[in-house]
């Protein structure tokens, strides 16, 4: 993940502290971690797609969600073909990190999915980026597949600006879905492979705790970090 000089220093400092601990921090983060459990057949659920910065706590968190059966790291929102992260980080492709989630909609609808994810984001006024994570290719990006999934965003960041919370306006975009490109499998279930990776415990691991502190009525029973 790309982020910005003063927070590389943080995260340095954290790794220091984490590593002067021994491998007893690391062991205690894996215990942490839910095991996921995909459906052999995901053809009978709804998707969705989002982008909000790093997809590795994007993805962490949806896969928590009652009614939602797994998500998927993956890069959407560009023009180019087969994009590999290499490519994607610069910045020149137009896809942003993104998540597919794969939902149940008699257990969960799309405007709850719109909620969590706009609740759980760290700054929705936020231009090309969520938190320390900078750059087109870390904007925030929500992926209507119908008309009616566009008005119930549309909807939700008109109420949302309305509301006097915010000194900015809302900078997530609402656009189509034309395509997903899943992306390298070291990245799928990476705040769960790797707990011990100083971004997922400062940044990951902290951001899905946040929501699901707040909100522990959306969590699956037994699902947390």
């Amino acid at each position: 993940m790309k982020h910005t000089t003063f927070y590389f220093f943080v995260l340095m400092a954290f790794c220091f502290a984490s590593c002067a601990q021994g491998t007893k921090v690391n062991q205690n983060s894996k215990q942490a971690i839910a095991i996921d459990t995909v459906p052999a057949d995901l053809s009978k659920y709804k998707t969705a797609t989002f982008a909000a910065g790093c997809f590795w706590h994007e993805e962490a968190l949806f896969k928590s969600i009652k009614g939602v059966a797994t998500a998927v790291s993956g890069y959407a929102g560009g023009t180019a073909k087969n994009p590999t992260y290499e490519d994607v980080e610069t910045g020149n492709t137009g896809h942003s990190e993104s998540v597919m989630v794969y939902y149940d909609s008699s257990k969960i609808s799309y405007p709850t999915l719109l909620k969590v994810y706009f609740e759980s984001m760290e700054d929705p006024t936020q231009i090309n980026g969520q938190g320390p994570d900078e750059g087109t290719q870390y904007r925030s990006l929500i992926f209507y597949d119908n008309p009616v999934e566009k008005a119930y965003a549309d909807q939700m960041i008109t109420q949302m600006n309305k509301t006097g919370k915010y000194r900015q306006p809302i900078a997530v975009q609402v656009v189509p879905f034309a395509k997903f490109w899943k992306a390298e499998d070291y990245h799928q279930n990476y705040v769960k492979e790797h707990p011990e990776n100083p971004y997922v415990q400062n940044v990951s691991i902290r951001d899905v705790r946040k929501y699901q502190e707040a909100h522990p009525d959306m969590i699956k029973p037994g699902y947390k970090l």
